[in-house]
């Protein structure tokens, strides 16, 4: 008896009213005629020029390659340096840190509330000791690295100074970027330690202290990747993340700061999706959108102070467990999206992380999916290649358009706190996410693989399993770390922290010599609730 053939998955079909991820409408066809009213020589005008819709560098790829960077992190120090290493080896030209969950809310690996976390979702960090192996024989000189840290971000970056010294190197020369968005944890992930107008102060004094010690570093990447993943469209990601740029900006000048002293080093962080059209116009469009507020409403006048530089990550949240290596086709239209659009840096995901962390194999196909895009697709050839499109410009338009309407809403309520406090932006998010799961489960918004296309039988794929053994190591080694420290100094260090949190120092130079100390992230972060407290989010019903 013949075997009986497994079903094909019917093909869906398309609805007849077609719209983006933001609901807006996709006519047919496109004309100059959907462009009435657009000021050509205003908005558009030469790459390098304001307001930089074509892209903040006159030459952009053709002088210079946008930066690959590979987020990574996992288990303890050692086990990063490799992948690190790794990655260098096969073209990554700068590093981007994953760190674990309880350095990300200034917990050591000890903490009884970090156990079953240590290492997992990232690399361990409890001392100098630990940031001194995880870049064991890198040259921070030569390499650019990006810490995906936020609210113990200020210990990260005097944990990566302190590195720097160690290991003799010039301290002003490093370069790189520490995350350092509070604001998005409110809204969107949950990372976030101290209330909200203590923890502005960690970011401003952040600002000031690398502007006079540390002047080639980026001292916050303003992120709307979270925001995205959360469920946001394209618009309110753009919205959203201005939004918070703006309230940065104007806690710097509040506590006294020039805005051409520190807007220089602002940097974003955004997410590319799947709608690949809406996400060159979404990039083009957040670059104006920045190039006006810093000029019209902080009076900037530096033109480094107006352009929006940014780094891009593929769409985690696209990622299918079902039929995973779909998602390496998923990665690579992200990426030629974030490319057209402009970035500056852009790290691919790989095509195993909706079931683990990545493998090598698949951290290298992550990887070689930049260098195709870079030396074999001809989109680095000339810049902005799309402009001129009245599809790409008519959709510019339309989402600076609805994005300037969400700010002039968040303004109204008195800010960008003053919305997260109330819930607004959180709601927002919300409505969006589940907006578009009630699309997905209808079948009015296709993922292949999952509501259409299915396939009965999946073949298994490699995973990378962490040893479990890695976290008791981790303690021993943090353990180890007390026991050899000098008491007198520990004490006095953490001290300092705690009065300069009292008053109105700047917190920075206290961490680093808490760091030099051997004090640990959860012992520095420690210091600072013992004066700031902690944040409890508040529910909006």
């Amino acid at each position: 008896m013949a075997e009986a053939k497994p079903k094909a998955s019917a093909a869906p079909k398309l609805a007849p009213e077609q719209e983006t991820s933001s609901h807006i409408s996709v006519h047919p066809l496109y004309t100059p005629a959907d462009l009435d009213g657009w000021d050509h020589d205003r908005d558009l005008n030469f790459p390098g020029q304001f307001p930089y819709t074509r892209g903040v560098q006159a030459t952009m790829y053709r002088g210079r390659l946008w930066t690959m960077r590979q987020y990574a992190g996992m288990g303890d120090a050692e086990e990063s340096n490799r992948r690190y290493k790794y990655l260098l080896s096969n073209g990554t030209t700068g590093l981007s840190v994953a760190f674990d969950l309880p350095t990300q809310i200034g917990l050591d690996s000890d903490n009884a509330l970090a156990t079953g976390e240590v290492g997992k979702v990232g690399v361990a960090i409890d001392s100098i000791d630990d940031m001194m192996r995880l870049f064991d024989g890198i040259n921070l000189e030569k390499i650019s690295t990006s810490m995906t840290i936020n609210a113990t971000a200020s210990i990260l970056l005097a944990l990566y100074i302190v590195t720097a010294r160690r290991t003799g190197r010039d301290v002003r020369k490093l370069s790189g970027t520490v995350q350092n968005d509070v604001l998005k944890e409110y809204i969107a992930r949950g990372t976030y330690i101290y209330p909200p107008a203590q923890a502005m102060r960690i970011i401003t004094d952040i600002f000031s202290y690398a502007h006079e010690n540390v002047p080639e570093w980026n001292t916050i990447s303003i992120s709307g990747y979270h925001m995205r993943e959360a469920g946001c469209t394209a618009v309110q990601e753009v919205a959203f993340t201005l939004a918070n740029g703006i309230s940065y900006v104007q806690a710097a000048i509040d506590a006294g700061l020039g805005v051409d002293d520190f807007a220089p080093r602002l940097s974003f962080f955004f997410n590319a999706h799947s709608n690949f059209l809406e996400e060159v116009a979404k990039f083009r469009a957040a670059r104006r959108m920045w190039a006006r507020i810093m000029r019209d409403h902080f009076g900037a006048r530096n033109p480094k102070s107006l352009m929006l530089r940014f780094h891009t990550q593929t769409a985690g949240s696209t990622l299918t467990a079902q039929q995973p290596e779909n998602n390496i086709v998923r990665t690579a239209l992200q990426a030629m999206a974030a490319v057209l659009g402009g970035t500056q840096s852009l790290h691919t995901n790989s095509f195993d992380e909706a079931l683990a962390l990545p493998t090598e194999q698949s951290a290298r196909i992550a990887l070689r999916t930049q260098q195709i895009v870079a030396y074999e697709s001809g989109a680095a050839q000339t810049v902005d290649p799309l402009a001129g499109s009245y599809y790409i410009e008519s959709l510019t338009n339309q989402i600076e358009t609805q994005a300037r309407e969400y700010l002039d809403k968040i303004d109204a309520m008195g800010g960008t706190l003053k919305a997260i406090e109330r819930g607004f932006i959180q709601q927002e998010i919300q409505n969006a996410a589940y907006e578009y799961q009630q699309a997905v489960d209808r079948t009015q918004a296709i993922v292949v693989g999952v509501n259409a296309f299915e396939q009965e039988k999946e073949k298994p794929i490699p995973l990378l399993h962490m040893d479990e053994s890695l976290e008791r190591k981790q303690v021993e080694r943090l353990r180890a770390v007390r026991a050899k420290r000098d008491p007198a100094n520990w004490q006095a260090a953490l001290r300092k922290v705690e009065d300069t949190a009292r008053g109105t120092g700047n917190l920075m130079p206290p961490i680093v010599e808490a760091v030099e100390a051997n004090a640990t992230v959860g012992e520095i972060s420690d210091a600072m609730r013992h004066v700031y407290g902690e944040y409890h989010e508040t529910v909006v019903i």
